[in-house]
């Protein structure tokens, strides 16, 4: 006769679960004040505390003059934002993703030299190539346009390694050998068969790279000098010195409003993206 079987409950780390509240509490304040300070007026964010409502509640009224403000430039920079995102962290999504492929599942002389030169890649940060960078497109007369921010932005070395690793066990051998059976060409096969085994490890790093080109702010801060260029990093940096000027008009409130909207189009793209992760994750967990 067999045994019923029993399943035991998961077993609770006090001193983790501790440790993940203390987390959780760390990385919401922040959010949480600019939030809060965001629906005050200019005059009551120095006359309230910063994680308490005071005054009149100004937060559509702050969007409204954020979006006028200054001839409507938050909305400029809000779409070149959104240009550098689409055109630079696309590409560089999709050339990582052929890339990435095309290492994993190919062999070449000098593939373990580029792997080499790929780690490498992701050990160096992004500013210490920035003045380099900008002294190469100084050269090529590329500065203060939009390629000094697209180009550099189509090259991460860690969406490469990454789509490498999860394209070795993603892609198995015998469905690509089946598929060139079938007559498929390569390039078929990468498009049909390759690109639904990836999609996890794809959005992975479109998000990875989406995030990396929206909070870009040193390349852009040196590349460009024409305000109609900058994205919404710089310009709301802009934004905050030209408060911080003797004389200026206090403007504190738009840059917390603006600082706000900058963040929601990150979290739609999170919210829409997830139950890509969530199949990912599940694809392989029962057994066969």
């Amino acid at each position: 006769m067999d045994r019923p079987v029993s399943f035991s409950r998961p077993r609770k780390s006090r001193v983790l679960t501790t440790v993940m509240a203390v987390y959780l509490v760390y990385t919401l304040i922040p959010l949480v004040w600019l939030i809060i300070n965001a629906t005050k007026t200019q005059s009551a964010l120095f006359t309230t505390s910063g994680l308490a409502f005071g005054g009149p509640f100004a937060l559509f009224g702050n969007i409204a003059e954020t979006f006028t403000y200054d001839n409507g430039i938050f909305l400029r920079w809000l779409g070149n934002t959104l240009f550098y995102v689409v055109v630079g962290a696309g590409g560089a999504t999709l050339l990582a993703t052929a890339a990435g492929y095309g290492l994993a599942k190919y062999r070449f002389p000098g593939r373990k030299a580029v792997f080499a030169v790929v780690l490498g890649a992701v050990a160096v940060p992004g500013t210490a190539l920035a003045v380099p960078t900008f002294l190469l497109f100084s050269k090529l007369g590329l500065t203060d346009t939009p390629l000094a921010i697209i180009i550099p932005s189509l090259i991460s070395p860690f969406g490469l390694y990454l789509i490498w690793v999860y394209a070795a066990d993603a892609v198995p051998d015998e469905l690509l050998e089946a598929a060139r059976i079938d007559g498929a060409g390569e390039l078929r096969i990468f498009l049909t068969v390759t690109v639904r085994q990836l999609v996890p490890g794809i959005v992975t790093v479109a998000l990875f790279t989406m995030v990396s080109t929206w909070n870009n702010y040193f390349l852009p801060l040196i590349m460009l000098s024409d305000p109609k260029w900058y994205p919404l990093t710089v310009g709301l940096s802009q934004w905050s010195a030209q408060a911080n000027g003797a004389g200026a008009k206090p403007i504190y409130n738009l840059v917390l409003t603006g600082s706000v909207l900058t963040i929601v189009p990150l979290v739609i793209a999170f919210l829409l993206m997830q139950r890509f992760w969530q199949s990912g994750l599940s694809a392989g967990s029962v057994k066969q």
